[in-house]
């Protein structure tokens, strides 16, 4: 893995299906009037004549995405994460899920990496989707993993939900990592804290466990590229290992990875303590910086070190989380 600041890299998602696309002709691709937003100008360049301007209307969009997957083809659609998810979910179960088409639903700004408040902030798709039977929720985590995220759904059996940042993406895995999507990744080792983040949560939480190492403390940090299914084996293994287990996740603590988590400790027996990092309980406001809403809602790395500090019962305070400045083309864990 790179060290932060992270080098950043833009529309790595859209160029990867702009790739998929020339390999192979039954991909389309439908954009809910965020054409540019996420990404998908380039496929509209490349292929226009495979291209659905489908406009404001998300869950005629999720309709004819279904209509179209009847007819072979494998469409990947579009939006922001909030109105992917929100607006056009009895369209998912019924018009897709319920006949297992293979609809990939591609979700921008998860949780509250958006500046515009409630209305367009995704603190609950992960929940939604995961409740929806025969659903693959996946919430990747850097540029690495985008280049290689369309192959690795294209042909996943019946429909998938995506979870992407938008804008300038961190480089965080090297660039031989592969993305599997059959198991978590186990990045450090610790045999004190279970450490289990995805999507955007992950480059803070490998930021904790660094502070933590410092007061000799090991972290087990495991990514979670795929929610659903959850690769339950290496959950239950890393936790077995551990002391106490902590989640860390860009959405609500309930519904999404915290619950998935204490679901397969509960099951398996596992009596560990359990500390879910996310929103509690509340919609968020906007903001012009993602700091300053990560910090205000308990997702950034110093929440992070102080639920690890207080789960394994250490006195005091918690070690300070500095922040590595980024500069221009950088990202720094908030």
């Amino acid at each position: 893995m790179r060290e932060p600041p992270y080098q950043t890299e833009q529309k790595p998602y859209g160029r990867a299906l702009v790739e998929l696309a020339r390999r192979r002709d039954d991909v389309l691709c439908l954009s809910g009037d965020l054409t540019r937003q996420c990404e998908v100008d380039l496929f509209q360049d490349a292929f226009p004549d495979r291209f659905i301007h489908a406009g404001m209307a998300e869950a005629n969009m999720i309709g004819v995405a279904a209509a179209l997957a009847r007819c072979g083809h494998i469409p990947f659609v579009h939006t922001f994460g909030v109105f992917a998810t929100r607006r056009p979910l009895d369209q998912i179960i019924n018009a897709v899920a319920y006949p297992r088409l293979p609809v990939r639903i591609v979700g921008f700004m998860p949780g509250v990496s958006s500046p515009g408040g409630p209305s367009h902030q995704a603190i609950d798709d992960v929940a939604l989707m995961r409740g929806i039977p025969g659903m693959t929720v996946i919430d990747i985590a850097d540029a690495v993993q985008a280049r290689q995220v369309c192959a690795a759904i294209v042909d996943l059996p019946g429909p998938v939900y995506l979870r992407l940042k938008r804008g300038e993406i961190p480089l965080i895995f090297d660039n031989d990592h592969r993305l599997a999507l059959d198991r978590a990744d186990v990045l450090t080792s610790g045999g004190e804290v279970a450490l289990f983040a995805s999507g955007m949560m992950l480059a803070p939480s490998l930021a904790a466990a660094a502070v933590l190492a410092d007061h000799r403390i090991g972290v087990a940090v495991v990514h979670v590229p795929v929610v659903k299914p959850l690769d339950d084996a290496t959950v239950a293994a890393v936790s077995a290992a551990c002391q106490v287990v902590l989640t860390a996740e860009n959405h609500l603590v309930t519904g999404g990875l915290g619950s998935a988590v204490a679901e397969v400790l509960a099951e398996a027996g596992l009596g560990r303590p359990l500390r879910r990092i996310g929103l509690r309980d509340t919609f968020a406001e906007g903001a012009g910086t993602a700091p300053y809403l990560f910090g205000k809602y308990g997702l950034s790395t110093g929440s992070i070190v102080e639920s690890a500090w207080r789960a394994l019962g250490r006195p005091g305070q918690a070690p300070a989380a500095g922040v590595t400045d980024a500069r221009p083309g950088e990202y720094s864990p908030v």
